[in-house]
């Protein structure tokens, strides 16, 4: 490893042994999930390289930016806007939260039976093995579900600045206007974290910048519509999760030249599975690296991934935010409105999530939708019941899985994802 690296990881108070086994952990796994698979773009090369240097090149740029006077802001979720980080000349980076860590420290804090993915952004704070957040000034929590709002009141202890946004929990007039008072105050927040005023010309900057990352995201999903898949599931997948961990303008330039390369395979009907391989829509939990299990059992049981609906995939990006207005003001409402639309399962109702899914189940020619929950999760755990019922009201085949980050069910899993898939032939 190199010795620079580890002088920085050192420098940001990560524990050296502890981080190094988790590197090789998340080595071993990508090696094993990603680079084992065949007929891969070779603009997955990027990617791969990103993956390769997460913990390396990217701290260093981070930290480079630190010594430039640049503030870093760590978030959980796709609700805190990229759009306002960016306008007040600070960067917004993904926090580690995709895998088990430290998990006797954590359940000496909370509860066994708290969701995997709170569960586990305290392993990695506890652990001390995750550089983005050691190195963020600010992290932003957001009240989603009841599980995270009351562990960011222990998490507020572990952390030097923590700020916590609340969300509305339903789609009416005064959920709208609580989320646009949220933003206000969390544009606030960031002005005095960096003493940049955010003026309608920054602000108008980064939503254009913002939404070309998301454009470029919805252009890859579009491609995976074709028939062969142009891609893998896995593949699509990792550029996801990638992009809240990169540079925007170098991972939009990144994924579009991926794209160039998909629509030639897509004239030549080419692709990493045969023509007629099952198609199957993911929807639920979002999976932050390194949860790769479920997608990784699905592809190697003999079907392709076409489409996520979830936070790590459309539902995180498939709106934009409208650029029309002049002032600040008008620019806030705007991105007020276009987050609104995220159709989380913490909304009660939800019906917005049922009309996609079987949306996206149409437009991604999917055979069967799989419903993806982390052990847990009330929300989508709750929901998933309610997804289940309209899809089968529709003819769709469906399967609900709810799992962790632990391989311990992976076999049981494996055989009740082949079973499905041998149904879909």
């Amino acid at each position: 490893m190199n010795d620079n690296y580890r002088t920085m990881w050192k420098d940001l108070g990560l524990d050296l042994n502890a981080h190094d086994m988790l590197l090789e952990v998340l080595g071993k796994g990508y090696t094993d999930i990603y680079l084992s698979q065949g007929g891969r773009p070779a603009g997955m090369g990027y990617f791969d390289f990103v993956m390769s240097e997460v913990h390396g090149l990217r701290i260093k740029e981070l930290l480079d930016e630190k010594a430039a006077g640049r503030k870093i802001v760590g978030s959980y979720c796709v609700f805190v806007p990229e759009e306002i980080v960016l306008a007040a000349n600070a960067t917004l980076v993904g926090l580690c939260s995709g895998a088990e860590f430290a998990t006797d420290a954590v359940e000496k804090l909370l509860p066994r039976n708290t969701c995997a993915l709170i569960k586990s952004s305290f392993g990695f704070k506890l652990g001390k093995v995750c550089p983005f957040l050691e190195c963020a000034d600010m992290i932003v929590g957001e009240n989603t579900c009841d599980g995270k709002k009351k562990s960011y009141e222990i998490f507020n202890d572990l952390v030097p600045q923590l700020y916590v946004m609340d969300l509305p929990q339903m789609k009416s007039s005064a959920g709208k206007a609580l989320l646009k008072s949220e933003y206000d105050r969390f544009k606030e927040e960031m002005e005095r974290l960096t003493g940049v005023t955010i003026d309608a010309d920054r602000l108008k900057q980064s939503i254009d910048l913002v939404n070309a990352k998301r454009k470029a995201i919805h252009r890859l999903s579009v491609l995976r519509k074709f028939n062969p898949a142009p891609i893998s599931g896995l593949d699509a997948l990792l550029a996801n999760q990638v992009s809240f961990y990169d540079n925007p303008a170098r991972f939009t330039e990144s994924v579009n030249k991926l794209c160039d390369e998909l629509e030639n395979r897509v004239k030549d009907k080419t692709g990493p599975f045969p023509a007629n391989t099952p198609r199957i829509l993911i929807s639920g939990c979002p999976m932050a690296v390194p949860n790769w299990k479920l997608p990784w059992l699905i592809e190697t049981s003999g079907a392709v991934i076409v489409g996520e609906e979830s936070c790590v995939g459309e539902r995180g990006t498939r709106n934009l935010v409208n650029t029309n207005g002049n002032t600040v003001d008008e620019l806030m409402n705007a991105i007020t409105d276009r987050y609104f639309e995220i159709d989380c399962a913490v909304f009660t109702p939800n019906p917005d999530r049922l009309q996609h899914i079987l949306e996206m189940k149409e437009a991604y020619n999917a055979d069967g939708v799989i419903h993806y929950g982390l052990q847990f999760c009330q929300p989508y755990a709750i929901e998933s019941g309610r997804v289940e019922k309209t899809l089968q009201a529709k003819n769709v085949p469906v399967l609900c899985v709810e799992t962790d980050y632990s391989q311990a069910d992976a076999a049981q899993l494996k055989t009740r994802v082949e079973a499905f898939i041998e149904m879909l032939k």
